[in-house]
Parts: C-alpha cells; sequence; structure tokens
C-alpha cells in the first residue's frame, strides 16, 4: 500500500470532509460492518468515524 494514502468522501455532512476536494481530513478512518447485511458489495460497511457537521 501506498504510504500517504487519502481517504476521498463525498458525505458532505461530515465534518471532516474537506467539500472542496472531496476528502476526508482525518489521518484515518475506522471502518465497521453493517448489521444483518450480506450483500457482499459496498453497503456491508460503513465509516464509524463520521461526525455530523453541526
Amino acid at each position: 500500500m501506498e504510504k500517504n494514502q487519502k481517504i476521498n468522501c463525498t458525505v458532505e455532512s461530515c465534518k471532516f470532509n474537506n467539500i472542496e476536494n472531496a476528502e476526508c481530513l482525518l489521518k484515518q478512518i475506522k471502518v465497521t460492518p453493517m448489521n444483518d447485511c450480506n450483500t457482499k458489495k459496498a453497503d456491508e460497511s460503513m465509516c464509524s468515524s463520521y461526525q455530523f457537521e453541526k
């Protein structure tokens, strides 16, 4: 993996999102599984570092 990875994010309501370049301002995020979801697609996980902007 690349040493200086970037986290891209389009969730504008998150306080860590830099809307100008759709990039997360956190150095790392926590990704957790969704309960009772077994689709084998991206919706099985979510960003647990999310915080509402206001």
